[in-house]
């Protein structure tokens, strides 16, 4: 991991620039650009062939700084004290003055924010005078990175820089609360809502209903891989990759272990990862095996079925 001064230092002179990077979180890695340049931000949809329809998560060092551009409440506060920085995501109420650009909101009146933990990501926030719009650093509705090397598969040399961070911890997006009105999740992710629902004393429940993409990831088909996924599978046909979450008595080249101990967080971490490989394997289609919808398998569960949605 190299997280050294030089690397903050040329990173801060591409955004600068209105240059988009590629930065390390504690999810999966960004594309960032200044959030406040509709120049900048014109060019993470024209790199990700992603819809202005869909609006960003914009990355904040500190609640100072958030302050600048969004309404906080009770709910909000209870939940940053616990769980920030980390894997979570608010969907806020926009302030009149805020100097965020009209892409990245749709022309809402709403800001989905987060302060991510990623050490490195932290410390070049604090380096620059505006927050970073940074959805992750892939093409649209493809799986997301969550190393340097996947942005490089994924763009090759269209962007300027990439922060080496090493390998996502977390290796999925962060969980959003909704936090206009009546607390309510909008997308699982690195956080359980059980842990949300015991800070705010509160029973959440995650509905993907919305019609209108008020959030990132609420499209149909998201997270794939680019080829056919069936799951809930017991045997899988011979060409298939088939992954697995429990160590199996035999043995094949085709099987790929998420966890071999039913480990769903560990499971969750490695998803994407695995499925990157499978696909530049050229496999033509991913079996899966029943996933448990409990804690991290919810979260997994909700990737598989939209990575697999026709």
């Amino acid at each position: 991991m190299k997280n050294n001064f030089s690397n903050i230092k040329k990173s801060k002179y591409y955004l600068d620039k209105n240059e988009c990077i590629g930065i390390p979180t504690e999810t999966v890695y960004g594309l960032a650009a200044n959030a406040y340049s509709q120049k900048a931000t014109s060019k993470i949809f024209k790199l990700k062939k992603r819809t202005k329809k869909n609006p960003l998560i914009v990355h904040y060092h500190n609640l100072k700084m958030l302050k600048n551009d969004c309404q906080t409440n009770a709910y909000f506060i209870k939940l940053y004290k616990k769980l920030c920085p980390g894997p979570i995501t608010f969907v806020l109420r926009l302030k009149k003055s805020s100097n965020i650009s009209k892409n990245v909101t749709n022309k809402k009146k709403t800001l989905a924010v987060r302060f991510p933990k990623h050490s490195v990501t932290r410390k070049l926030l604090k380096e620059l005078k505006y927050p970073l719009a940074a959805p992750s650093a892939n093409i649209s509705s493809r799986i997301s990175p969550v190393s340097k090397e996947d942005v490089k598969d994924e763009f090759g040399k269209k962007i300027k820089f990439i922060i080496d961070g090493g390998r996502s911890k977390i290796g999925l997006e962060s969980t959003i609360v909704s936090l206009i009105n009546k607390p309510q999740i909008l997308r699982l992710g690195g956080i359980k809502v059980s842990i949300i629902n015991k800070i705010l004393k509160t029973r959440l429940k995650f509905k993907n209903k919305n019609k209108k993409i008020i959030i990132p990831g609420q499209g149909k088909i998201h997270y794939s891989p680019g080829i056919p996924i069936r799951l809930n599978i017991k045997k899988p046909k011979q060409y298939e990759a088939f992954m697995l979450i429990k160590k199996k008595k035999l043995s094949d080249k085709n099987f790929y272990y998420l966890s071999k101990t039913n480990n769903l967080k560990e499971a969750a971490k490695n998803l994407y990862k695995t499925m990157r490989i499978i696909k530049n394997k050229n496999f033509k289609c991913i079996a899966v095996e029943k996933i448990p919808n409990t804690g991290f398998g919810e979260v997994i569960n909700d990737r598989l079925k939209r990575a697999s949605a026709k």
